[in-house]
């Protein structure tokens, strides 16, 4: 009896140990990919927001221009995040408390000094985007996901340049912006 009692137990922590590395495993991607799909769907909604705003907002046409470009471009990317979070499994991307206050200070902001804060905060924005997106690509443990953001990369990749041009064109510093990714990459 004791035997039978044992030889259970041993068998029980054996498979134990076993499953505890993959259930762990299992659980760092769900947090990985899950916190990508969060950010990554965040800032789109971010993004189509501030761009519908630059278009009422923005009091240069290139502005103004760029935020039409931007809402269209986000409208097919946040779609196809919110498909990608649901094929996983996961809860569709919402506007996280972050990004929201950023949206309300713009909200606040006159139309004199819009443009230059529109695209300083776009630059910065787009290159985190950027940058989250390249390391799901290569880190991203659900396939699904990991295809959707290198899929997506070209086009946020294209966002960061239309971005930087177009926040040149009307002056705002975007050297801030794009020295603190450097650093923080």
């Amino acid at each position: 009896m004791v035997v039978k009692f044992l030889a259970r137990a041993t068998v029980t922590g054996l498979l134990l140990s076993i499953a505890a590395p993959a259930y762990g495993a299992a659980q760092e991607a769900a947090v990985t990919d899950s916190s990508f799909l969060q950010m990554a769907g965040s800032i789109g909604l971010l993004q189509a927001k501030l761009a519908k705003m630059a278009q009422s907002k923005g009091s240069s046409p290139a502005v103004r221009e760029f935020g039409k470009r931007m809402e269209a471009d986000y409208a097919k990317v946040n779609e196809e995040l919110a498909a990608g979070a649901k094929q996983a499994a996961y809860p569709a991307p919402l506007v996280i408390r972050q990004h929201q206050q950023v949206y309300s200070r713009f909200d606040k902001t006159g139309t004199s000094s819009f443009d230059k804060k529109y695209m300083s905060q776009v630059v910065a924005d787009q290159n985190e985007a950027v940058r989250i997106f390249q390391h799901e690509a290569e880190h991203g443990r659900i396939a699904s996901v990991k295809e959707l953001a290198a899929k997506l990369l070209p086009t946020l990749e294209q966002h960061v340049s239309l971005a930087t041009q177009t926040a040149t064109s009307v002056g705002a510093d975007v050297t801030a912006a794009t020295d603190g990714e450097r650093q923080g990459s």
